[in-house]
């Protein structure tokens, strides 16, 4: 029994201090190869039941959520992600009836030497009310300035990521940064039917997963597919950059090819859907890299604050 209370409190300390650790300063990550991506099996329950409203008022489209996903989860925390899921407040006002920018918008925002905040914005929130955020906070050698970001699926550095590719951030949210396996099963997602609506982007447009018409106009399903390639060839060595083969292991590694799939930059096309039979712009996650959309067609609001939103913006 002395020997298992002294295991238990081992594991305890472990957990806090990587956790302080991780609160205090980034990993000094080196890694430079893509790897099998291992997950932990989904078996635990959420905190509390999963809670979900969204409402269209005027030109407004109301989401409410406390970021709990109604399938079960990973084993958080753990080894790879020393964060326990908590309830969330979130709160978001979306554009009911957003109008296309002629260029894109990234969700990873450039950082300079000294600057705070998250490198890269969630892209959305699913309709069970867990967001989809793809991007990392980990860069080779610990440098946001790099332009080496990681990516969650590459593994090359362990996450701790779930069967249903989402871990916990600091704050306690939950948040796929892959396909969000429990939901679509959940939804009933079926090859050779369109997808159900799977949630909602940051800019107001809807979000569907894999399969959807077409062409506008048309009624036969075809599974949507990314226009991102792996780029060929070596990344620049160090100290400049990690070397290596461009193998997925950061985000970086990846390069848009115009026409390559049924997607732009963006992961979305204009199409008519079930929910919108006389057409809109419509982002589709996808099987294959970026999986979730790394880019905006409209104006995005933040979905990273302190009560979890905020409006959108104002029209020009």
């Amino acid at each position: 029994m002395e020997v298992i209370m002294t295991r238990i409190l081992v594991v305890i300390l472990w957990i806090a201090v990587t956790a302080e650790a991780q609160r205090r300063t980034p990993w000094i990550h080196t890694a430079n190869q893509a790897g099998a991506l291992r997950t932990i099996r989904a078996t635990e329950k959420g905190p509390t039941a999963s809670e979900v409203e969204m409402q269209q008022q005027g030109d407004e489209r109301i989401i409410k959520a406390n970021g709990i996903p109604e399938h079960e989860v990973g084993a958080f925390p753990n080894r790879g992600n020393p964060h326990r899921i908590q309830p969330q407040t979130y709160r978001f006002e979306l554009e009911a009836e957003p109008r296309p920018n002629k260029t894109s918008q990234p969700l990873h925002k450039k950082q300079e030497r000294g600057q705070r905040g998250a490198p890269n914005l969630p892209f959305g929130i699913a309709i069970n009310g867990v967001l989809f955020d793809p991007g990392t906070a980990e860069f080779w050698q610990g440098d946001r300035t790099s332009g080496w970001n990681y990516c969650a699926l590459g593994g090359a550095i362990g996450l701790g990521l779930d069967e249903h590719h989402a871990h916990v951030q600091p704050t306690g949210a939950y948040h796929y940064h892959g396909l969000p396996t429990g939901l679509l099963d959940h939804l009933d997602l079926t090859p050779g039917e369109h997808s159900p609506l799977i949630g909602w982007a940051a800019d107001g447009y809807p979000v569907y997963a894999r399969y959807g018409y077409e062409k506008k106009g048309s009624k036969k399903i075809i599974e949507h597919t990314s226009s991102y390639r792996l780029k060929k060839g070596e990344r620049p060595r160090p100290p400049a950059a990690p070397g290596g083969d461009y193998d997925g292991a950061f985000v970086q590694d990846y390069e848009y090819k115009a026409g390559l799939g049924t997607l732009d930059e963006c992961n979305g096309r204009f199409i008519h859907t079930p929910e919108f039979p006389d057409g809109t712009y419509a982002y589709f996650l996808t099987e294959a890299w970026p999986v979730i959309p790394r880019a905006f067609r409209a104006d995005p609001i933040s979905m990273r604050s302190a009560r979890g939103g905020e409006g959108r913006p104002p029209r020009p």
